[in-house]
Formats: structure tokens, sequence, C-alpha cells
């Protein structure tokens, strides 16, 4: 059984990096949307070809329009840190038993 207590330490470890990265990724891009940069950039347009379709989902599920605030990286973000503490922690906790 420790061999999949390990896969799980190391599934784990490998999502919160993810998710840590993403988390990252998201609040540089709405930083970026404060500044308005050249849209031709390549990092711009990486940054947004990977943040755009989670965050135009969010915004399709919580409409928010007339109020003038993108609320959706605050979301998005909310949801990575619930994921942090719940899957990932949980995941730990189970292969950490399973040793």
């Amino acid at each position: 059984m420790f061999i999949l207590g390990n896969l799980l330490q190391a599934i784990a470890t490998i999502l919160n990096v993810i998710l840590q990265l993403y988390m990252w990724v998201i609040i540089i891009r709405a930083l970026l949307s404060w500044v308005n940069p050249d849209p031709h950039n390549p990092i711009v347009q990486f940054l947004y070809s990977i943040t755009e379709p989670v965050l135009h989902r969010i915004r399709q599920l919580v409409p928010m329009s007339g109020i003038g605030i993108d609320f959706s990286p605050i979301i998005v973000l909310l949801a990575i840190m619930f994921l942090q503490g719940f899957l990932v922690e949980s995941l730990a906790t189970l292969g950490a038993r399973l040793q």
C-alpha cells in the first residue's frame, strides 16, 4: 500500500504546483488588464490564451454586466484556493495514511 500512498502524495504535490502556477498567471493577467498591454506581444497572447477560457466560463456563469468591475479573476483565485485546501490536502493526507 505504500506505493499507492507515494503515488497520491506525488499527485497532490504536482497538482499543488500546477494550481499555484495558474494562480500566479491569473494574478499577472489581472494586473495586465490595468495597464492595457500590446495585444500582439507573444507573452500577452500566451497569458490570454491560457486564462481566457476559464475567465470567460466564469463570466457566463456569473453575469456581472453593468458593474464595471470584472470579478472573474477573484472567483477563479478563490476556486484555486478551495482546490488547494480541499483536494490537494485530502490527497496528501490520504497518501500519508496509506504509507
